[in-house]
């Protein structure tokens, strides 16, 4: 989750836990039982189409120690490799002891990006699918979160998640801009520079003071379909405090582009990304110059190193923009 973009958490834990099944052990041998567990991951059954929430029926018993991955839909799109992220919907059980309870749901919500570093058990099951495909993955600690868990997510030791998973697009992780360049900023304003293919441009920002207002300066034009509101956008980019010069965040530096639903109610990106980005076309660079009451407000973001009197500067490479079912 990028905390600094003040993104709503990709796997939604606290609104979709629902409340999980539970039995007591089967009523069989203690050999029979360890032999039912053996391949418990293999038993977890999926239904419904692609696109849509699927059905997963989860066994009453204990999870086994293996990954288990399978495609339950075949797409036929290109096949994605480990310099790819993806657009993708997926939900999200934990499965501890002999229970299971559903914790994300992005189908009824809005899709992630998948890239980067991602749990071995997900590269595993990812790499080489091809997109338009539905994945189960069963995920056991060893290829998930390890001995350790994850205490924030309620991960535990025990935990192993069950994923089923919609490929929808892919993207290189070195995308960026792709239209005609109108300007490199300069003045008054930030200047930014040119980029090797992966990495963020080079910003320069002036001793002036800056700018009291949102400015939005489009430095490279795309050719693709204007970003409308609702949309789930697929950007690259990287952000600086005037202040201090310095960057505070980058999805160059993270490894893999950054998807969000323009405009949408809560917000899911700072109101500066939502007004300066609305109207610009797919392919396009954009330089946002965004003063704090449409950044963090008077509270800033301490962890970023943002304070409430801090301006930003955004360059924004906007990848694609799908629309939302």
């Amino acid at each position: 989750m990028r905390r600094v973009l003040a993104i709503i958490a990709v796997f939604l834990l606290a609104g979709l836990a629902v409340a999980g099944c539970s039995s007591a052990k089967p009523a069989a041998s203690s050999s029979a039982t360890a032999s039912a567990n053996a391949k418990a991951n293999s038993l977890v059954a999926v239904a419904g189409k692609f696109g849509a929430t699927p059905t997963v029926n989860i066994p009453k018993v204990k999870a086994d120690s293996n990954l288990f991955v399978k495609t339950e839909i075949n797409g036929s799109g290109a096949t994605v490799t480990k310099a790819d992220a993806m657009a993708a919907n997926f939900v999200l059980y934990f499965w501890t002891g002999s229970s299971s309870a559903l914790k994300a749901n992005t189908f009824t919500q809005n899709p992630t990006m998948i890239g980067g570093t991602m749990l071995p058990g997900l590269q595993t099951a990812l790499i080489g699918k091809k997109i338009g495909s539905r994945v189960l993955a069963v995920v056991p600690p060893a290829e998930g979160y390890g001995t350790s868990g994850d205490s924030q997510l309620g991960i535990t030791p025990a935990t192993t998640l069950v994923f089923v998973i919609d490929l929808i697009k892919a993207y290189p992780l070195t995308s960026a801009a792709t239209g005609t360049t109108l300007s490199d900023g300069g003045g008054s304003l930030p200047k930014v520079g040119t980029a090797a293919p992966g990495k963020a441009p080079s910003v320069t920002i002036p001793a002036a003071t800056a700018p009291s207002g949102l400015v939005v300066k489009t430095l490279i034009r795309g050719t693709g379909p204007k970003v409308t509101k609702g949309q789930f956008v697929i950007t690259q980019y990287a952000g600086y405090i005037w202040r201090t010069k310095k960057v505070f965040d980058s999805s160059w530096t993270d490894g893999s582009p950054f998807g969000f639903v323009l405009g949408a109610t809560p917000e899911q990106v700072i109101s500066g990304w939502d007004t300066g980005l609305a109207g610009q076309t797919v392919g396009s660079r954009v330089l946002l110059i965004v003063p704090p009451k449409d950044g963090y407000g008077t509270s800033g973001e301490s962890q970023a190193g943002i304070t409430g009197t801090d301006t930003l500067v955004y360059v924004v490479d906007i990848i694609d923009a799908l629309k939302q079912p």
